[in-house]
Formats: C-alpha cells, structure tokens, sequence
C-alpha cells in the first residue's frame, strides 16, 4: 500500500485548518474528519464543514456523546475559565481539559482510516502555545501510534499507521505561518471555547489565537471577515 493519503482529524480551529493545509501539501489524496462530541463551542462543526467544502475536501463527521463522561468545562455545566496568558502556559491542567479526547478520537479515526485503507492520520496537536493537555504531548501521540499498529488488521500485517504532528513544536504564531506559506484562509476557523462565531476574547483559545497574530502583526482572517460582515463594528 502506497502512502499518498493522509486522515485528517479537523476541529475547524487554528491548528487544524494549518494541519489540512500542511496535508494538502505532502499528499496526494486528503481527507477530514470532525467530531461531533457534545461540545460546548459546536458552532466549530458548521465552519469546518465550510472549510472543507471550499477546499474540495471529503469530509466526515462523527457523532459521539463525551457529554455522558463530563469533567469538563467544554462537555459540562463548568464555567470556561478566563485566565491571564502567563497563566494559560505556566499553570497545570485546567478545566476546559477533555478527559482523555484525543485518545479517544484518535481510536476512532484509526478506525476510520483502516476502512478507507489510509495509513497516515495527522492533527494540529501542539505543546508549546497550548492550555497543557496531557494528551497533546508527542511521548502520548508516539504511544497513541504504537497501540494502533498493534491494534489493527493492517497493522497486524505489516502496513504500519503513521501519526504525524507537524505543529507539535511551533508556537501559535508560527503555526500560523506557516499556514500562510501554504495558502491557509483563516476566516473561517473557529476557536473560541465559547461557542460563537465572534470570538468572547476572554478564554483561553481567543487569548493565544490572539497572541500568534497580535506576534506576527497582522489582523486575524476572521476578525477581517466580522468586520466586512458587520458583525463585529471595529478591533
């Protein structure tokens, strides 16, 4: 089995848009998948269902409940936290953590991809410009990798999955970069934990997205859009 197809798992947000670009660009054939999972900012799903319709790219969404595990500030009544962006990269695990996520997405776009006879799955993780998930770290991802492959009918005969995270030690602005290197329209990336278009500029997503721009010194793509649309008045 030849590597030309990558899996894409795709929130819509920052990193996730990068992360397709990058696919984009070093395979020939892309796929997406977003996961429908109870969140509190579902606003998401809708934008990356554009994203990926302007980009000519197949894209699923699954439905799965994480609201029935709770725990989180994203799944549950848990108030979003507003912190200060020292705050954001130097304190433990807040609450907006979803208990074990990306394991659990990853399971399930591995199974996906084994069905779609896909052996690369990539994400827009990140450990650097982040709220300090646990399972956003690369030791995790290699660990996630490992149980795939051993997990899997492919795996068991050889074709081994790849988990690649090319964000992994970027910071937010030079995800965002590098995302403009390869053509990267942000105008309809959502990140706002909140749960709406217009971004609440108080949580902890807005805050870094925020700083990657605000370190670059351009306007972000959908603060550019608000404004064309009248939905924000001014910056």
């Amino acid at each position: 089995m030849e590597r030309k197809a990558c899996l894409v798992i795709f929130s819509g947000g920052i990193d996730s848009t990068t992360c397709l670009y990058w696919a984009l660009d070093n395979f020939e054939s892309v796929q997406a998948i977003t996961f429908d999972y109870g969140q509190r900012h579902s606003v998401e799903i809708e934008f990356a269902r554009k994203i990926t319709e302007r980009l000519g790219v197949k894209h699923k969404i699954f439905e799965i409940d994480l609201t029935q595990i709770g725990g989180s500030a994203l799944t549950d009544d848990i108030p979003v936290p507003e912190r200060k962006e020292d705050e954001i990269l130097s304190s433990g695990i807040p609450v907006t953590y979803v208990p074990f996520r990306n394991g659990i997405l990853i399971s399930i776009a591995a199974a996906y991809a084994e069905t779609q006879e896909i052996l690369d799955l990539a994400g827009g993780w990140n450990a650097v410009d982040f709220s300090g998930y646990p399972d956003c770290r690369r030791e995790f991802l290699q660990a996630m990798e490992n149980a795939v492959n051993l997990g899997t009918r492919l795996g068991a005969e050889g074709k081994n999955f790849k988990i690649h995270a090319p964000l992994i030690d970027k910071t937010k602005s030079e995800i965002i970069k590098l995302g403009l290197s390869l053509g990267a329209d942000y105008s309809y990336s959502i990140s706002c934990y909140n749960g709406d278009e217009v971004p609440c500029g108080r949580c902890d997503s807005c805050k870094l997205r925020a700083k990657g721009w605000k370190e670059l010194g351009m306007i972000d793509h959908l603060v550019e859009r608000l404004l064309r649309e009248g939905k924000i008045k001014s910056l």
